[in-house]
């Protein structure tokens, strides 16, 4: 099977920028080519790929999807580094989660400085943001 790189984007559901992209980083190989200088992509472009928007769908970076990628390709070794790698991503997670928290807080305290339709110089809202009387945890 060969595809050219729009047929590659329709069967992945990725941009063809962002397949050039992951080229251009190393972690998609380079391509075999036609002729006429056309690239041309097999299955396992698909599957890595699709490998690699699913690492993107859990907010992993690339640094972590290369990472991963070199164990996908060398299968013999053991996968404790794997998982270090996605605990430390949870553990990340975890700080973005009480970050969003924080802000959630903060957010809601702004809300309820002005609870009612009024003109904007007595908006509880833009008072609040600037004084900064309404920090939440954050």
């Amino acid at each position: 099977m060969s595809l050219k790189i729009g047929a590659l984007a329709k069967r992945t559901d990725c941009k063809v920028e962002t397949i050039r992209f992951y080229e251009k980083e190393g972690l998609l190989p380079e391509p075999g080519r036609t002729e006429g200088n056309f690239r041309l992509y097999g299955e396992s472009h698909v599957e890595r790929l699709r490998f690699i928007r699913h690492c993107r769908s859990l907010d992993m970076t690339l640094e972590e999807i290369r990472v991963l990628l070199g164990y996908r390709d060398t299968p013999e070794r053991t996968c404790d580094a794997i998982n270090d790698l996605v605990d430390t991503h949870i553990h990340q997670v975890d700080e973005r989660m009480a970050e969003l928290q924080s802000l959630k807080a903060h957010l809601l305290a702004l809300r309820e400085k002005c609870g009612s339709t009024r003109p904007a110089e007595r908006c509880g809202i833009l008072q609040g943001l600037s004084d900064g009387s309404c920090h939440g945890t954050g």
